[in-house]
């Protein structure tokens, strides 16, 4: 049992803002009563007035933010802060200092950040949104919980990495069944630990989306099954991926960062126009576009062992998201980068057209000791209409991970800020599991070389299937 007794403050109303309303109706901590939507437009309305509530047309910016908020919200309130082109450590700073809970799905900076041509690639990657939220986290380095970046992915992706490593344990007696009792005791570094005694060498956060629609795709319409403007600000940016200590050569376009953690390097190309082989159960093979995400940042850094003496790298794996979209926003993506990055004539969010398909969302761990096991969610459209209304396979799994943050949040009220990686992972996979549709877990012989064509020269490792060059897609 969570109970909530506060206001619940909903900053942003467009496809997680409208898929989260049924969960949160659905749980006992949350009423009607207590929940105040404000947003810069009215869509979602319909959905709002269904559910009995109102939509604010109101825009936080950096001038008007901090009186909105101390108008809005309270001692022990909730921000939920689902909003794009809104900084998510400046409404951090706000909450901690007057010890109002936060949750996020990812870490936004103000308006016009991700499309500076006057920002170095680096001054516009997720790394560095990281980084100036870790700094934040120095300067509060305790206070009301706010959970950073906790959606699907990033979020129950990271969970989903943990109870992976622990199959794996348990399947190659590494551990015991009892262990899988305790894993939510374990430190950062024997998760570390376990990952390198499994010789995990990358983990992809490997998603193929087949949802699709008879509705005909119009020109110069983008279509998505989740966020458009969070997908176009995530592709624009530069593609990122945590770096693993096994990898021998940087990428041509590769570059690292001049400072923070050290886990992640950058190529010098949008996520967009950056493609890599990865496979899922029913995918199988095929190629996922690398958009930066912060799981595959902060994934990195946790899974980072260093020589406590020397204080040399010892260990990290590589991560990265590997996204297959909708055959619509596949068109879509193709004309938006024919077009420069320019913004699209219309956008249109993916859900009732929907006809079928399903949203496979989970995570590979790559690596000689079991080739390749992938652990995560495959949810369908069917699943999702009957498990929640208003949510497509992809909006539901998104708002699973923001509901079981929330709970978790409400649970353990006085953290400070959290990564999904420093959560409960069993706690909260508990929570989300009914939303996610089947759990599946499935081992392969897959590797990045199986069947690798060979009409064209490339520059591959056969030694060394687990090199990032034997999975990025280029010659």
């Amino acid at each position: 049992m969570s109970v909530f007794n506060g206001k619940l403050l909903i900053i942003g109303f467009g496809c997680v803002g409208q898929a989260i309303l049924p969960l949160l109706q659905n749980h006992e901590s949350f009423k009607p009563k207590q929940i105040e939507i404000i947003s810069p437009n009215l869509n979602g309305e319909k959905v709002a007035n269904y559910y009995g509530l109102k939509i604010e047309a109101l825009a936080l910016t950096q001038q008007n933010y901090i009186s909105i908020l101390a108008d809005k919200l309270k001692v022990g309130d909730f921000l939920l802060n689902l909003s794009v082109d809104v900084s998510s450590c400046d409404l951090i700073a706000y909450c901690i200092q007057n010890q109002i809970l936060y949750l996020d799905t990812c870490i936004e900076p103000w308006a016009g950040r991700y499309m500076d041509k006057t920002l170095a690639p680096s001054e516009r990657s997720n790394y560095q949104l990281r980084e100036e939220l870790l700094a934040l986290r120095k300067v509060y380095p305790t206070g009301t919980t706010c959970v950073v970046t906790h959606g699907a992915n990033p979020g129950l992706a990271s969970h989903f990495v943990k109870q992976a490593l622990i199959n794996l344990g348990i399947k190659q007696g590494i551990l015991s069944e009892v262990a899988q009792k305790t894993a939510s005791s374990y430190s950062k570094n024997q998760w570390a630990m376990l990952a390198n005694q499994l010789e995990i060498k990358s983990i992809h956060i490997a998603e193929k989306d087949t949802q699709e629609t008879s509705v005909i795709r119009k020109k110069k319409e983008f279509v998505n099954t989740w966020s458009i403007d969070g997908l176009i600000s995530e592709g624009a940016q530069p593609a990122e991926l945590g770096w693993g200590s096994h990898e021998k050569i940087l990428p041509a376009n590769g570059a690292s960062h001049a400072s923070g953690c050290q886990a992640a390097i950058y190529l010098k190309q949008p996520g967009l126009m950056t493609k890599v082989h990865t496979w899922t159960p029913s995918g199988g093979s095929f190629l996922g576009y690398v958009i930066t995400h912060n799981e595959a940042i902060s994934l990195a850094d946790y899974f980072t062992l260093v020589d406590p003496k020397t204080q040399q790298l010892v260990y990290r794996p590589t991560v990265h998201y590997s996204y297959h979209p909708s055959s619509d926003t596949q068109l879509s993506i193709h004309e938006f980068i024919g077009n420069h990055f320019n913004e699209p004539d219309t956008k249109r969010l993916l859900n009732d057209e929907i006809d079928h398909g399903m949203d496979e969302l989970g995570v590979l761990l790559l690596g000689p000791k079991h080739n390749a096991y992938w652990y995560g969610s495959t949810l369908n459209i069917q699943q999702a209409r009957e498990l929640a209304k208003f949510n497509s396979a992809t909006s539901l799994q998104i708002a699973a991970g923001v509901l079981s943050g929330m709970i978790w949040a409400i649970r353990h009220p006085a953290c400070g800020i959290v990564e999904p990686e420093e959560m409960d992972f069993q706690e909260v996979l508990e929570i989300a599991k009914p939303y996610l549709g089947n759990m599946v877990g499935e081992y392969s012989d897959w590797t990045p070389l199986k069947n690798r064509s060979e009409l064209f020269s490339q520059k591959l490792d056969h030694q060394d299937p687990w090199q990032f060059q034997n999975f990025v897609a280029s010659y």
